[in-house]
């Protein structure tokens, strides 16, 4: 009586141990697999995360593209002659906003 009462708790803790031992694998395999995922979710954000804008030239006055577009989304009327040289060029080639601060603040420069 002894041996099939012995029987029946060595198969009931081998169950228990191989059920438990497969939901410890399935839980770390997708935790591997969320870690895989959120990996190359953030390094795809990070492409794709253009500037706010770029300030450049735009017929002699200074203008704000936004999204790539040719056509500024605000031309700035301000003599470009009062500019500094370095300025003047860092203009030409095209100076990139990162943030909405960083644009208000460059606006603010030119202004006073």
């Amino acid at each position: 009586m002894f041996k099939r009462i012995d029987k029946r708790i060595y198969f009931t803790i081998m169950a228990a141990l191989t059920i438990s031992g497969f939901i410890v694998i399935c839980t770390l395999g997708q935790s591997l697999h969320r870690q895989k995922i959120a990996s190359k979710t953030n390094a795809a954000a990070e492409d794709l995360q253009q500037p706010v804008c770029i300030v450049r030239e735009y017929k002699g006055r200074i203008g704000i593209f936004k999204g790539g577009s040719d056509a500024p989304y605000r031309v700035i009327d301000y003599d470009m002659g009062l500019l500094s040289e370095f300025d003047r060029l860092q203009l030409e080639e095209g100076i990139v906003m990162e943030t909405e601060y960083e644009l208000n603040r460059f606006i603010e420069d030119i202004a006073t």
